[in-house]
Formats: structure tokens, sequence, C-alpha cells
């Protein structure tokens, strides 16, 4: 989704541009980094499609939304459900709604261990296969308009993650809450980074990148039992940028017209600073694990991603 007249040195949302007749949809639009991304765009003339689990709770930020110079709407989505992507990707395609941009933003960070209704580890049935899923079923939305645009907002937690191909659902290791945030975090960029490579393989002018927020003030990690549940509950808010700040790396990612498929953006000094385009880890950029894991999603999801 390519726009005019931006600066490259120090890009702040000020420079978003008109987006008037553009639709977005962000999952997880009714709070934190999804909730001040939407706040951007809809304020710069975009259409938002707010992709909420919590209805009722993005109903009420919505109308926070709606003084802005573009429209939003709110359509249920549950990421823990096939069945729920399923549906709401059917109800968008149903109703001939063309996507400038799909901002997979929605993520849970650090929970005590448990499945999605689909059977998935939690973290990597939402963080991951839920918006691969949901990417694949939108697709052709998004194919329709020239220069559209996915962002996978991933986090600084990637770097530590390891992706554990013969085991991603922890079945026969030990769980460790952050080890599963961390492998889900690191999918997000190898799923960006071969959804690419598969989209340049066609005549499509879509394309995938990637961004985090670095440190910012967010609901992640503050719902589970353990002492660092504890810390991000009482802590965390006090040390962490504003996810005003924090969103500004996945907007960019999303309006940019200079950025191009693959790339990474986020602060400039990694947990804060002005969104610039950045260098994920050495595990990220393994397009073999890449391959591999989307392979795996497709088994685990049964949705095979079609670019006609």
């Amino acid at each position: 989704m390519a726009v005019s007249g931006m600066s490259q040195s120090r890009w702040t949302t000020a420079q978003i541009p008109n987006l008037s007749g553009r639709t977005i949809c962000i999952t997880g639009a009714n709070s934190g980094l999804g909730l001040e991304a939407a706040r951007n765009l809809v304020g710069a003339g975009a259409h938002v499609i707010m992709a909420c689990r919590n209805v009722e709770k993005a109903e009420v930020a919505a109308q926070s939304l709606r003084s802005g110079k573009g429209s939003v709407e709110v359509r249920p989505l549950d990421l823990a459900s096939l069945a729920s992507i399923r549906r709401f990707s059917e109800q968008l395609l149903g109703d001939g709604i063309e996507l400038d941009g799909l901002m997979n933003n929605a993520g849970l960070m650090a929970l005590d261990q448990s499945r999605t209704e689909d059977g998935f580890e939690t973290q990597l049935g939402v963080n991951h296969l839920g918006h691969f899923a949901l990417t694949g079923l939108l697709l052709p939305c998004l194919m329709k308009r020239p220069q559209s645009r996915i962002v996978n907002v991933s986090s600084m937690g990637h770097i530590p993650g390891k992706i554990h191909l013969d085991d991603l659902m922890c079945d026969r290791r030990r769980y460790s809450r952050w080890g599963a945030y961390f492998q889900s975090k690191l999918a997000n960029i190898l799923f960006t980074n071969e959804l690419e490579r598969r989209l340049r393989e066609t005549s499509s002018t879509t394309i995938a990148l990637a961004a985090h927020p670095g440190t910012a003030r967010t609901e992640l990690g503050k719902t589970g039992t353990s002492a660092t549940n504890f810390v991000m509950r009482r802590v965390a808010p006090v040390m962490t940028r504003t996810g005003v700040q924090g969103c500004e790396s996945q907007v960019r990612a999303m309006v940019d017209p200079s950025a191009s498929g693959r790339e990474y953006y986020g602060p400039k000094y990694q947990m804060f600073g002005a969104p610039i385009k950045v260098t994920p880890s050495k595990r990220a950029r393994n397009m073999n694990d890449a391959r591999r894991l989307w392979e795996i999603s497709e088994e685990l999801t049964g949705v095979k991603y079609s670019f006609e």
C-alpha cells in the first residue's frame, strides 16, 4: 500500500499521509498497540476493521476512534479458534471486502500452559498459527488491491527464540511460558519471510513485512501465575513506553512507500527510539526453517495458500 511524501530520516506518525479510500484490518485492535495503530490510521482517513475476540470491549474502543477522518467497524474474531477464523474470513469475502492492509497484531505473552480449542499450544496457536490461517484465507481480499501489505507484529523476544520444528506444541519437552512466547515471535518472522518469498514467485504486488515495538506498555504478559507475570502487572507499566510510541514501527511498515517485502521495522535503539529498518536474528533469517514451518503450519491449520 504505497503512499507518498514521507521522510526517511526521523519518521513519526505525524507523517502519515491521507489514507482515504484505504481499508485495513487489524487483529487485536481493541487495546494496546493495535488500538493506537488503528487510531493513527483512522485519523489519516483509513477505514479500519477491528478484528477482536471481545466485541463488547472493541465497540467501546471503536467509539474513541470515530471522531477521526476515517471510519471503523468491529467484527468478531477469535484467533484461538480455526472455526472463528474461517467465519470471519468468509464474511469478509462474502461482503466483497478488498483490503489494502492486514496488520497481524494480536498476541499473547507468557501464559500458563494451555491449549486452543484445536489443540495447539496457546501462544503458538494464537500468535502464529491463527494469523497464518487468517492471512491465507484473506489473501484473495488483499491481492485484489494494488500494493497491499501484510504486517506481522513480532517482538524483541524472537532473538532468544528457538523454533522446535519437531515439537512445536511442547509435547515432549518441559513447558516454558517464555520459551513458548519466544518461539511464537520467531515464528512470526519466519512466516513473513516465507510468505514474501512465495509472493515474489507470482505477479502479485502484495508484500509481507514484520515489525516490533521495542518496549511498550500493553496488556501482554499480565495473565498468568508466575513471578514474571506479577512483575509485568506491577513494574513494567512504569518502565515501558506507551502504546502511542510503541505502535510506530508497525504503522510505518504499513504505510512507508520506501518499504519492501521481508523488511523488519523496530525502534532505533531496539527498546526505544524512532522506527527504522532493523535486522532480525540469524535464526529468523533461516529460510530452511521458514519453509518447513510453513509446511507444518499448512498441515496443522488445513489452510493452503492460493496466490492466483
